[in-house]
């Protein structure tokens, strides 16, 4: 996979001299572009469904089951993480890795085939099973093969993937929904995805091992049911049931309990799912913590803000996508500066401390946005936060497998991304809850203050806000569109002043997480490859 290099050579300023005797060559190349491939895949497929929603509705019924097309999805990523995870650092990452290709394939295929949401949901749940592995096993993969002392370089092109994804997904999904069929949202994954599998099949080659330890089913089925049911809970409370319900309170204890418990279960036995290597590595507690943190809040502006510039500018779901693009400019900007950086010096701490800080800097100008601001402060906002998140986010993964032995590489990346996906659903829930009760009361007061007027127009379009309040169900872009201008502008400032306070947390939690990362000792980064460093330990008297 790689070509060797005279290792006497003193370390340069090059990726290649940095590393040591790593040197890429055109089969690193192919498995590389392959990993980016199912990466970008995977991560598209959580946004580019949701603006075929309503078409996919229409087309086989059950809305009320409609979330479920989502959630189905998120439940089996987080279900399948520590799995191949796991699995991986016990027999090997390939024929793992083929499978998740292999069944996120198939679900894709299947999804276009359903005929009612029953058949659709079950097989968003197959295509998430595999999408989980994508994620894991590529991130796992690249530690096999690149030594972390120049593995920051190749890591931010793929931290890059999830900003294009998340901004392409809504704008292709609509294209193909309009000029095509929501059906082709599912079938676009399946050419590059069969490329990506038949390049992984033929140019990687990783270790096989045999099953040695016997699998910790019960430590698994405890992590996996403790966060699928704080999943439930961020996803159903405040929206299909109220937050002291008792369907939400159960799921909510239900979760606590699964993980105390799982905390026990781990302790007793010989090959825990999460080793106490790991769970006690204060590296990992703590670069887990910061991507928690920090997803927490760029969840925000990435579920928020194309919403709010449709609703506030007017701009169609296409223009409001796309004025997102300095976002993902950002991310991919500050994370190749910061893995190349970190390739010729060796050194990473300080990224994901000033990062985070850049990010509160953008939460600050946006939470200075107003009606009137013009539309370039926005995406110079949006660049600025994708900037700060770039510095450091994807070098977490790599922070992490540098600190754990290579018999945990996998195991580590899936325990660092599982938690982050919990923080993304428990974020994106807290976050929608306070939106949701800030713009009924914005819209409540600013509709109370126009009740009075004796304009027909607006006296009709008031009706359609009353019962007990603002129904902020039935805003969308075409009726803010069509409202009288002085509703119109009343709806558009209390869009913008409901997200205002939004941004305003983000700044002490940005904050939050940079001090965090100050926790992070820093330690050399390694020239060898997971592969290598697993050889010398299996060679290493005992």
């Amino acid at each position: 996979m790689t070509q060797s290099a005279t290792a006497s050579q003193p370390p340069g300023t090059n990726p290649a001299e940095a590393g040591g005797d790593f040197r890429p060559d055109r089969r690193f190349w192919a498995v590389y572009a392959s990993l980016l491939v199912v990466m970008f895949l995977s991560a598209m497929d959580q946004t580019i469904v949701g603006t075929a929603l309503p078409t996919i509705v229409g087309d086989l019924g059950g809305a009320a089951h409609m979330a479920w097309i989502l959630t189905a999805y998120t439940l089996a990523i987080t279900v399948a993480m520590p799995v191949y995870g796991k699995l991986g650092d016990l027999v090997g990452r390939k024929n793992l890795f083929l499978v998740a290709i292999g069944l996120f394939l198939a679900g894709s295929a299947l999804c276009g085939t359903a005929t009612d949401m029953t058949q659709l949901i079950a097989y968003r749940f197959i295509q998430g099973l595999g999408g989980g592995g994508l994620m894991i096993s590529s991130q796992a993969i690249t530690g096999d093969l690149i030594p972390p002392r120049v593995r920051g370089t190749y890591m931010a092109p793929m931290g890059a993937m999830f900003g294009i994804a998340s901004i392409l997904g809504p704008i292709v999904g609509g294209w193909l929904t309009d000029s095509v069929s929501w059906r082709w949202t599912f079938w676009i994954n399946l050419p590059l995805g069969v490329l990506a599998f038949i390049a992984v099949a033929i140019v990687l080659h990783l270790p096989k091992h045999p099953l040695s330890e016997p699998i910790d089913w019960w430590g698994l089925a405890l992590m996996d049911a403790g966060a699928v049911a704080l999943v439930l809970v961020a996803t159903w409370g405040g929206t299909q049931y109220d937050w002291t319900s008792p369907v939400i309170v159960c799921l909510a204890v239900a979760g606590v309990a699964c993980w105390v418990a799982f905390v026990v279960v781990e302790s007793h036995v010989a090959d825990p799912i999460l080793p106490t290597a790991i769970l006690a590595n204060r590296t990992f507690i703590i670069s887990t913590l910061v991507g928690m943190l920090a997803m927490g809040g760029m969840v925000g502006v990435m579920s928020y803000l194309p919403t709010y510039l449709q609703m506030v500018y007017g701009y169609s779901a296409t223009v409001s996508g796309l004025l997102l693009v300095p976002m993902t400019l950002g991310m991919l900007g500050g994370g190749i500066g910061s893995g190349v950086l970190m390739t010729r010096n060796g050194r990473y701490k300080v990224y994901p401390v000033v990062g985070p800080l850049v990010s509160a800097l953008a939460a600050f100008c946006l939470w200075r946005v107003t009606t009137a601001s013009p539309v370039w402060q926005v995406s110079g906002a949006t660049f600025l936060m994708g900037l700060g998140i770039g510095l450091f986010f994807q070098l977490l993964v790599t922070i992490v497998q540098n600190d754990v032995p290579a018999r945990h590489l996998g195991t580590a990346t899936s325990g660092n991304n599982f938690f982050r996906e919990v923080a993304v659903s428990l974020g994106a829930s807290l976050i929608g809850v306070a939106f949701s009760s800030n713009l009924t009361s914005q819209l409540s007061t600013r509709m109370a203050a126009l009740a009075a007027s004796d304009d027909p127009a607006v006296a009709g379009a008031l009706a359609r806000f009353q019962g007990g309040g603002a129904d902020t169900s039935s805003l969308t872009p075409a009726l803010v569109e069509s409202l009288p201008q002085v509703l119109h502008d009343a709806v558009a400032s209390s869009y913008a002043q409901a997200l205002s306070p939004i941004f305003a947390w983000m700044i002490p939690l940005f904050i939050t997480t940079s001090l965090v990362a100050l926790l992070l000792k820093e330690k050399p980064l390694s020239r060898k490859t997971g592969m290598e460093q697993l050889a010398e330990a299996e060679d290493s008297p005992a």
